[in-house]
């Protein structure tokens, strides 16, 4: 398939607990520390493959700089946005993910690392749709999951949204804690994404841990 956008090999990144970026997932941050600032506008600068891409992953724990899990998800600068304050409003869009080959030695005020991309070949085509039992099963259980949080849901645009849409969506924004933001991320495909999500989502159920605050 003809891939018109290469991937670069080297990938400034952004440790972010509990975010969850997902190939043509969308993710909103602010920016405000001086080395997240600083490379924001390198990427903007960038020219080449590197041009407005960022990478990012989680934190496996504290720690300075703290030990970051092997894999993460490669975003491309699709919204920019200068506050008077000093501030930088962007979006992400999810392209691919990577697995850190290596970290590259510092030399700027945020952590690059070498990224390789193999095995993630098809995260840049549309995913097979879910098979009917496994989207009806999602849904079912998500209606349960909703109710003993005493939340709503438009349920027309859940039923509306196309299988990836959907998936992509619940996956960033329920409060699931890092580890399983991790098992998200690492799923092989949207079927297995979309089972792990449905079990996340019964687990929970059982254990009270809908209370647990939203992750930003």
């Amino acid at each position: 398939m003809n891939r018109p956008d290469p991937l670069p090999a080297a990938v400034p990144v952004f440790p972010l607990t509990g975010a969850l970026l997902l190939p043509r997932g969308v993710l909103p941050l602010n920016i405000f520390e001086p080395r997240y600032l600083a490379m924001v506008r390198d990427a903007m600068a960038a020219t080449g493959a590197a041009n407005r891409i960022i990478g990012i992953i989680q934190p496996r724990f504290d720690g300075d700089p703290p030990p970051l899990y092997d894999v993460g998800c490669l975003g491309r600068i699709s919204d920019f946005r200068e506050t008077d304050d000093g501030r930088i409003l962007i979006a992400l869009t999810g392209i691919s993910r990577f697995r850190i080959q290596a970290e590259l030695d510092r030399t700027t005020l945020y952590r690059q690392v070498m990224a390789d991309y193999d095995g993630f070949g098809e995260d840049r085509d549309e995913p097979e749709p879910l098979a009917a039992a496994a989207r009806a099963g999602l849904e079912d259980v998500l209606r349960v999951y909703l109710d003993a949080q005493g939340l709503s849901a438009d349920w027309e645009a859940v039923t509306s949204a196309d299988d990836e849409s959907l998936v992509t969506t619940l996956a960033s924004v329920c409060p699931f804690d890092p580890a399983e933001k991790q098992a998200l991320l690492e799923a092989d495909d949207l079927a297995d994404r979309a089972g792990t999500l449905t079990a996340l989502m019964t687990f929970a159920q059982g254990t009270g841990s809908g209370d647990r605050p939203t992750l930003q």
